[in-house]
């Protein structure tokens, strides 16, 4: 079988939870084809370098610098809704000159056609908007129930379990339960779990007390770094920071008690995390299937992204 996968580059989160889907599809025999570009490609190449890619714009998007948000929204939803067609056309027009037999999207809307079954990826069925925007809540739901719908089939990156689950209200508990697959959650770090679910972890020869991880969209995540660096440089515990910054060199940089790296392998950083005393990281929700397959979720310190209601939502609920 031929697939064509495809995550949202918008953060690194959409392409590390497709890393197991992909590993499982290879070993199965069959041809996978990347689609993409910017940091997410650039770390499923790492990851895949034999794997094909073709390039597939990206929805480019900057967080503003005021903790509301306000000006993010306004300016997503015209450039969410050209970011869909445009994937629409291409997907058109991709398979007009070449066959796939499934076409998977994490999270990207218009990647969708009645030619070949298509897969959606989403754990947000019922997104949450910031409070000014509330009121407008059940019509968001409802046009992304739309789009969703225009897919073969929607998958859920969560326990079936309305109670014991990750994502809590953002995939559970509505309407549209009932098009979702529930296929449990997707960590790159799954590899390491044996069948007993027991870390398959070697010692590290030196080890952090403090491991905090960095991850998003800008200006927010440098703001971010810029906040622990002020925090920990003089703390009594040596930190570890992982910028999530990939194709910049591998650069290891020390101010006062920290150490900061652009990024790390898989196995690298979990031993750092497993070996930590505390974890710190944004409360995006690839992260938190990471912390919850390895876990290490009470170990964890979430900081959520500022106007970012789905990871304000998680942080509060995982608290």
């Amino acid at each position: 079988m031929k697939i064509l996968l495809a995550p949202l580059n918008w953060g690194l989160g959409h392409a590390t939870r497709c890393i197991p889907l992909i590993r499982q599809f290879l070993a199965e025999g069959n041809e996978v084809v990347l689609a993409g570009d910017g940091d997410s490609i650039m770390l499923l190449r790492k990851t895949f370098p034999d794997l094909r890619v073709v390039d597939l714009p990206s929805l480019e998007l900057r967080y503003t610098h005021n903790a509301q948000q306000r000006g993010f929204y306004l300016r997503a939803i015209p450039a969410l809704i050209r970011f869909t067609l445009a994937d629409h056309y291409y997907l058109r027009q991709l398979l007009a000159c070449e066959h796939f037999d499934r076409v998977i999207s994490d999270n990207r809307f218009g990647l969708f056609s009645r030619e070949v079954h298509c897969t959606y990826i989403t754990h947000q069925l019922y997104p949450i908007l910031p409070k000014r925007l509330r009121i407008v809540q059940p019509i968001a739901r409802a046009l992304h129930a739309l789009i969703y719908r225009r897919y073969s089939e929607v998958w859920v990156p969560d326990y079936a379990d309305s109670t014991h689950n990750l994502a809590g209200d953002l995939a559970h508990g509505g309407a549209f339960d009932q098009y979702a697959r529930y296929i449990g959650p997707l960590s790159r770090f799954s590899q390491y779990i044996d069948e007993e679910g027991t870390k398959v972890c070697q010692a590290n020869d030196h080890t952090y007390p403090v491991v905090a991880i960095l991850s998003g969209l800008e200006p927010q995540r440098t703001y971010f770094e810029q906040a622990l660096i002020a925090d920990l440089k003089d703390a009594a515990d040596r930190t570890l920071i992982v910028r999530g910054k990939i194709g910049v060199p591998a650069t290891v940089t020390h101010i006062g008690n920290i150490t900061l790296v652009p990024h790390m392998s898989d196995e690298q950083l979990m031993r750092f995390m497993h070996d930590a005393q505390k974890i710190m990281v944004r409360s995006g929700y690839s992260t938190i299937m990471d912390l919850a397959i390895l876990g290490l979720l009470d170990k964890a310190y979430f900081y959520p992204t500022p106007g970012q209601s789905e990871q304000e939502y998680l942080a509060l609920r995982l608290v």
